[in-house]
């Protein structure tokens, strides 16, 4: 008779038929196991339904538990506020947090998310970059709970925690038209990333319900930085038909916006998406789409501090709300 309370790696080795050391190997992720005695260790975990004792493992290897976290950009602000977020909860529970940057790309966000996992991280929160995160799934079928943030992944069950990026957008863009705007652009960063993707269709409902569509003249997206919103901004403004208001998808894009629009004194509404440092201290108002951005670190915090504890298969999203506020108009 198999005894009951949680398995642990003696009962794999007994159930797969192979040695304890054989299985701390294929757990623990080190290189050159044999794939069939790696596939009977798996399956004996999925069978007993073990899971990896995150916290022991890093005790034994001298370290403290951590949370690791993958960001998209860390010159950004946004992820260093989620990031400030997230250390907060990882401290108030004696943890650790790793940080890294994918830089918006695929192969090294699948790099360091596997690092993470081999160093043993308690859990591990992700903005996704790749299309496909099933190079993961070995990692939560032992047990590390993975927690998807700021974009939607694939291929693996985890939860999710999202902002209302397309709802405040298209409050933001709704604002302008009923002003009576017939010019607005657009400026964003690639449509390729989730939250401009969102964005855009945000823009795309507010043009649709006032029975307009956005005029493609005025739309201009792969801004990455400030200097090319900026220089983006110029051209629009020094165009025959230039805009009289413009709908911003990021605060970088908003900085780089502001640094044509001022210095010209340019007569152009401005909404933006995201807040940034001294905007209140602007010489003139804008609107801005705001939230909570400690809220949506610290609910991955703690969503992947509930799946470490209880696991549970299937996988839930939670929406960050937005809204318009007011910003500037110092004098």
């Amino acid at each position: 008779m198999r005894k009951t309370g949680r398995p642990t790696m003696v009962d794999v080795a007994a159930e797969a038929g192979v040695s304890f050391k054989t299985v701390s190997r294929v757990i623990n992720g080190q290189p050159h196991v044999d794939p069939a005695m790696a596939e009977r260790v798996l399956a004996a975990v999925a069978r007993l339904g073990y899971h990896r004792n995150a916290l022991a493992a890093s005790l034994r290897s001298g370290d403290r538990d951590t949370i690791g976290l993958v960001a998209a950009d860390l010159s950004n602000t946004f992820y260093m506020a989620v990031a400030a977020a997230v250390s907060a909860v990882a401290t108030r529970e004696r943890m650790h947090l790793i940080m890294a940057s994918s830089e918006e790309d695929a192969a090294t966000e699948r790099t360091l998310a596997l690092d993470l996992c081999q160093r043993q991280v308690g859990g591990l929160i992700v903005v996704p970059t790749a299309d496909d995160h099933s190079y993961l799934q070995r990692e939560v079928e032992l047990g590390t709970p993975v927690v998807f943030l700021d974009r939607p992944g694939t291929g693996i069950p985890a939860d999710t925690i999202l902002l209302d990026n397309r709802g405040g957008a298209r409050a933001a863009v709704a604002e302008l038209l009923a002003a009576g705007h017939r010019r607005i652009a657009v400026l964003l960063d690639a449509r390729s990333i989730y939250t401009m993707s969102e964005r855009w269709a945000g823009v795309e409902d507010a043009f649709a319900a006032a029975g307009r569509t956005p005029d493609p003249a005025l739309v201009v997206d792969g801004l990455h930085t400030p200097t090319v919103a900026r220089d983006a901004m110029q051209r629009l403004l020094d165009s025959d038909e230039a805009p009289t208001a413009v709908f911003c998808a990021n605060n970088r894009v908003t900085i780089g916006a502001l640094e044509a629009i001022l210095p010209r004194g340019a007569d152009v509404e401005l909404a933006g998406f995201d807040d940034f440092e001294l905007s209140r201290l602007l010489p003139r108002r804008i609107r801005v789409v705001d939230y909570d951005v400690a809220d949506l670190g610290t609910r991955a915090a703690e969503t992947l501090l509930r799946r470490a504890a209880t696991p549970a298969t299937g996988s839930h999203s939670h929406l960050v709300p937005t809204r318009l506020v007011d910003r500037g108009g110092v004098r």
